[in-house]
């Protein structure tokens, strides 16, 4: 199979990220707090560390629940009846978006905490 043009790559990628908006509540979420962040970043005019610490745990969130979500679909396609197999794959692959998420917080906290008590 011929693999298509990098253009129409990036088109299906950017397709991709619409319809996570689009079909996922979390998802979008997790985009109105990396959007909240980006008005910290220059309300709080961060440092560059900081900036990027914020914008590596934002997309850090982002992109976990994108394979949260592709893991929970493939689970669905294979089994649409109720599987306890099924449903621990799809509990561990939520668990790592709670743990970045989780984590994500604790970076905010900690970058966020000097520019707040400055």
């Amino acid at each position: 199979m011929q693999k298509p043009p990098v253009h129409r790559s990036f088109l299906n990628a950017f397709r991709g990220i619409f319809l996570m908006i689009k079909t996922e509540r979390n998802f979008r979420i997790e985009l109105a707090a990396f959007f909240i962040n980006l008005v910290l970043i220059f309300y709080f005019r961060l440092s560059s560390i900081d900036t990027a610490l914020i914008f590596m745990a934002s997309i850090g969130v982002l992109s976990a629940e994108i394979f949260n979500t592709a893991v929970e679909k493939i689970c669905d396609m294979i089994q649409p009846d109720f599987d306890k197999r099924i449903g621990f794959i799809k509990d561990i692959s939520a668990g790592a978006v709670l743990l970045m998420a989780i984590g994500s917080v604790i970076i905010g906290i900690i970058v966020y905490w000097k520019y707040i008590f400055q």
